[in-house]
């Protein structure tokens, strides 16, 4: 693997490792106070396979594929499995290369070129990274290369550090109950799963679920730091998936447009964000964290 590549101003330091899924490795942000926070769980350098650190983009999809199979315009799908459990996971841009597009000062593009495998359609995406005085934008982008309509998501999987008074805020309307292998069961109201309250304590939670109708809006809180981000997506990202593993220092918040194995349900239901890209299409979307002192 080669050295990571790093983007830096007076307020962030970032470290990239491209050939690795196009991901984020390390995520620090300055507090007023000069100390030097982790705003992304960092990854071990070398790496020692650890997945459970660092932020990912999610492509062609998000969450899991029930036995990565699924069916489109009368064609069965059936993509290899990339976990050890018995479903596909998170498409197959996070295990791939991706390559350097473009480079500037706090800014760089990483892409992702798809020829056709078993994902049997022709497709490109970047991931356009920028670091602002006081923000960090990450611009996804996809077009359909191919000369058919093609099914599509993405999203952006980041973990962030926990303590034991972090908390999440968002604004949902629904939640998809799962099983025991992760796999969405039924959509209820957000409430049964998030509470009452408008802040998620963190570590006395344990999700791994999508929550649906969100508004795009989401703060995180680390009382401990005295620090707090603010993450917005962008449409079409209207999906949350909320991963809170217990005891873990770590958990995740990646805005996503579609809910889990939405490629299957879609054949029954007409809100799971799938979106179907004609020959030549493209979809975009953007995320912006803005880190923050707390009062």
């Amino acid at each position: 693997m080669t050295a990571p590549v790093g983007l830096e101003t007076e307020r962030f330091r970032l470290s990239l490792l491209p050939e690795l899924g196009g991901r984020i490795a390390a995520c620090q942000w300055c507090h007023p106070d000069g100390r030097w926070l982790d705003l992304i769980r960092p990854m071990s350098l070398p790496y020692d396979g650890d997945e459970e650190a660092g932020c990912f983009p999610l492509t062609p999809f998000s969450n899991r594929l029930r036995y990565g199979r699924f069916t489109f315009g009368g064609r069965e799908i059936a993509m290899p499995r990339n976990t050890p459990g018995p479903h596909v996971e998170h498409g197959h841009g996070w295990q791939r290369p991706w390559t350097i597009a473009a480079r500037g000062p706090g800014r760089i593009v990483l892409a992702y070129e798809h020829a056709g495998d078993e994902w049997p359609f022709p497709y490109g995406v970047t991931q356009t990274i920028e670091l602002l005085p006081d923000q960090l934008r990450i611009e996804l982008a996809a077009l359909n290369r191919g000369e058919e309509p093609m099914p599509y998501g993405f999203g952006l999987h980041p973990f962030f550090p926990a303590t034991p008074g972090t908390t999440l805020e968002a604004r949902v309307e629904s939640v998809w109950h799962v099983d025991d292998e992760v796999m969405p069961t039924r959509l209820g109201p957000a409430v049964e799963l998030w509470g009452s309250e408008p802040r998620l304590a963190v570590a006395r939670t344990a999700l791994d679920t999508a929550f649906a109708g969100w508004d795009g809006e989401a703060t995180i809180r680390w009382p401990e730091h005295g620090a707090g981000l603010s993450m917005v997506a962008s449409a079409p990202l209207r999906h949350l998936v909320v991963y809170t593993p217990p005891g873990a220092g770590h958990f995740c918040a990646e805005p996503v447009s579609h809910c889990t194995d939405a490629f299957n349900l879609v054949a029954e239901r007409n809100d799971t964000g799938i979106t179907v890209l004609p020959p030549g299409a493209a979809l975009i979307s953007s995320i912006t964290l803005t880190p923050f002192a707390l009062s």
